[in-house]
């Protein structure tokens, strides 16, 4: 595509920047920018003052019997793209004039606090948000200024956490990602749980998040209690793992929805006790035994695998004959259905963009501030999920057959 040729500069325009050379000393990029800050509060000034003229109804210049009257001005500053400015909003006797141009409590006309927003969902700590404001617009924002307009977040993240989910979900997930968190002068390790979802219609969706110290099986009793109270009536299959009291919770919330152990946790866990050369060779041999066309195919996997790693990895390998009762469940689906539940794409790429926000910041200083910044790349990342998963028709078409009436 060619580039847009810019538009003959009309008569009236030409008229402007002459004024305005003429007004300002103009030399420099820098001088323009200067000049057009000041003409930006004189524009505004001018616009609150024609503002409260139609307020009350008659100029400043002009008698009015109106019992209500200027009544002075008052100073504010204001937050632009070109730095601060000070205007003086005028002010009315009755207090009941609502300016439209700058709102009342009104600072930012610049879009700053939702690219504050923006770098918060980055995980980017109060500090070095503060710190990249001043670079961009010249202008120093509080750690706790960043902390309040992050803060009116938290009404929309109740609004999400309490939303009306749909009747049925074929496949729910259940993870855990640990973050660092302050709490009282000390430092703990704290788990965000993420409830992710696939709809009848294919889509992923995170339905909630937790953050919280201990699991049980009263915990996650009211965490599928209050997937209930939403709507959730039915679950056909949850996949999780290593998560204490869930099978009893599940078994209490949902008493026809299958539990199923996580390959995803599975593999992760057996790659600790590898060698970071060989986790990625190890990693591929590890799925030739989940993806195996039958459980006799992937038993004898195991044991090929078994034989190349054993003496290197003996204590991974135990770990793989010990959680081999997760291999059998399996294959009672068709690898259409088993790519659904357990590859790691549903949830890593969830995990990936969480994982980037321990790289960013180290600590987090509430669970508060964790649960907003978890809010918003979850926000984030969801955008990309606009398109049902691959084959989703073949795998609900199986669904229907295998837990009949119970997706309708």
């Amino acid at each position: 595509m060619g580039r847009r040729k810019r538009e003959p500069m009309s008569e009236g325009k030409r008229n402007i920047i002459t004024g305005l050379l003429q007004e300002y000393d103009i030399k420099t990029a820098k001088d323009i920018e200067d000049a057009l800050k000041d003409l930006l509060g004189g524009t505004i000034q001018e616009m609150l003052e024609a503002e409260m003229d139609e307020h009350l109804g008659y100029s400043s210049y002009e008698r009015s019997d109106n019992s209500d009257y200027r009544n002075g001005k008052k100073a504010k500053k204001i937050r632009g793209n070109f730095g601060e400015t000070e205007i003086e909003v005028p002010q009315d006797r009755d207090g009941s004039f609502e300016p439209k141009v700058v709102q009342k409590r009104q600072k930012d006309i610049s879009g700053i606090e939702q690219k504050i927003i923006s770098l918060y969902a980055k995980g980017m700590t109060t500090r070095q948000i503060s710190e990249t404001i001043e670079d961009i617009y010249g202008f120093e924002v509080s750690d706790g200024m960043v902390s309040d307009i992050t803060d009116r977040l938290l009404p929309q993240i109740e609004e999400w956490q309490n939303r009306p989910l749909d009747e049925v979900y074929p496949v729910v997930f259940i993870d855990a990602v640990h973050f660092s968190v302050r709490d009282n002068g000390q430092i703990k390790k704290l788990a965000a749980y993420v409830i992710l979802a696939v709809s009848l219609t294919g889509h992923k969706e995170v339905l909630s998040i937790h953050i919280g110290e201990n699991e049980s099986a009263k915990y996650w009793l009211g965490v599928l209690n209050e997937l209930k109270n939403r709507g959730v009536k039915d679950i056909l299959v949850i996949c999780a793992d290593g998560l204490s009291g869930m099978k009893e919770a599940a078994a209490a919330a949902y008493p026809q929805t299958e539990l199923q152990r996580c390959i995803v946790h599975q593999v992760r866990n057996t790659l600790k006790y590898v060698g970071e050369k060989n986790k990625k060779e190890f990693a591929k041999d590890l799925k030739a035994i989940y993806q195996a066309p039958s459980e006799k195919a992937a038993l004898e996997q195991l044991e090929r695998v078994t034989a190349k790693w054993e003496k290197d990895y003996p204590s991974a390998m135990k770990s793989r004959h010990t959680n081999r009762d997760v291999i059998s469940p399996i294959f009672k689906f068709s690898a259409q259905v088993r790519k659904v539940i357990y590859t790691t794409n549903s949830i890593e790429s969830l995990n990936s963009g969480y994982r980037r926000l321990n790289k960013q910041r180290s600590v987090f200083s509430s669970d508060t501030a964790l649960l907003k910044a978890l809010y918003l790349a979850t926000t984030e990342i969801s955008k990309k999920w606009t398109m049902p998963l691959r084959d989703w028709g073949k795998v609900l078409g199986e669904l229907e057959i295998m837990y009949p009436d119970r997706l309708n």
